[in-house]
């Protein structure tokens, strides 16, 4: 649904350019800061995916259009005094030219009292102990172990999950999930996948399951 309203009252710079800060839909991660004139903005709307203006070569350049990482916008928000632009997307690959999956990766500062747990925090973790190996880390040994002992240990923690869960017990049954998810986010790191991977494809049977009902209720 397109807001004529709110685009209307959009206000650009002197240059013709709107800040846009790209946000992951699914984790809600910044991608990217870039700009976009009326040109660029419109070409986003019709077609559905990201098209910015280049700063430096004073052009449009549509996202991904050489990379094939392209991002599918899902949603257009304005701030409070209509100059600048929010966009969540579901992005085909990494946001950044570095491979990265965020722009925004060089930590500054970090407040470790107050940083919350998440999956994509002890993804990073992870991915860390693979690419610095630190002695006396069980993830370390597990990757200088390899692939086949992943798997291993992978398998014994779906057996415990099941163990707990016929034995009834939920604190048990949860610590076991807890180790599984663990070893799986190694598997993952092992082979190259990546969260948002595992997100956008849960997504994709959302969406085919969701229009499989409603076709069922036509």
């Amino acid at each position: 649904m397109l807001n004529r309203e709110f685009l209307d009252q959009l206000k650009f710079d002197e240059k013709g350019l709107i800040p846009v800060v790209v946000q992951d839909f699914y984790t809600k991660q910044v991608l990217t800061l870039a700009y976009m004139n009326r040109e660029s903005l419109q070409i986003s709307l019709e077609e559905g995916m990201t098209c910015f203006f280049s700063r430096s070569r004073q052009t449009l350049w549509r996202k991904g259009e050489t990379s094939g990482n392209r991002q599918h916008i899902v949603s257009i928000q304005t701030d409070c005094d209509c100059d600048a632009l929010t966009i969540q997307v579901i992005k085909d690959g990494p946001a950044c030219h570095t491979g990265e999956e965020s722009c925004f990766f060089n930590c500054i500062f970090a407040d470790e009292d107050q940083a919350g747990f998440s999956m994509e925090g002890l993804y990073q973790l992870i991915e860390g102990r693979k690419l610095e190996k630190k002695e006396g880390s069980y993830t370390t040994y597990l990757f200088e172990k390899g692939l086949d002992k992943i798997l291993k240990k992978v398998g014994e923690e779906c057996t415990e999950v099941i163990i707990g869960a016929k034995n009834d017990d939920n604190a048990e049954t949860t610590y076991e999930i807890a180790d599984l998810a663990y070893h799986v986010l190694v598997l993952m790191v092992e082979r190259g996948i990546r969260i948002a991977d595992i997100k956008a494809e849960l997504a994709r049977r959302h969406v085919v399951d969701h229009k499989v009902k409603q076709e069922k209720m036509q």
